[in-house]
């Protein structure tokens, strides 16, 4: 059976679930959205011709750019691409689970205001 967006969803929260208390809090006001692909402007925007190249992406004010004086803006959002998540769950035989919980951690990472390129170092230390 193929999951759906529910269980995506699922996953996700359980993920952030996971964090421990002060970050959880950080990203408490974060929505999470489960979408099938990213839309064509979203990928010319980024320069992917392939939409099963985007798993995730993260929207919004990173926490280190905020200030009293930003008011009026969209909550912060983390957009998981179902079938981009699916396809690399189908070629990589990691665990659905495990999969969602690197994408969402990834781009909680830019929520604080980490780079790709700091993330990757991070990961890559952790190894």
């Amino acid at each position: 059976m193929i999951p759906d967006a529910a269980t995506f969803d699922r996953l996700a929260r359980s993920a952030i679930a996971g964090l421990p208390r002060t970050f959880r809090e950080l990203v408490a006001d974060v929505v999470v959205r489960i979408e099938e692909f990213a839309d064509a402007e979203t990928l010319d925007d980024l320069g992917i011709d392939d939409p099963l190249e985007l798993t995730g992406l993260y929207h919004g004010r990173p926490l280190s750019e905020e200030s009293v004086w930003s008011t009026g803006e969209l909550p912060p959002m983390i957009r998981l691409f179902r079938q981009p998540l699916l396809a690399e769950w189908r070629e990589t035989g990691v665990a659905l689970k495990d999969l969602v919980h690197h994408v969402v951690i990834h781009e909680i990472g830019h929520h604080f205001g980490l780079s790709d390129e700091e993330m990757a170092a991070i990961e890559d230390s952790a190894d």
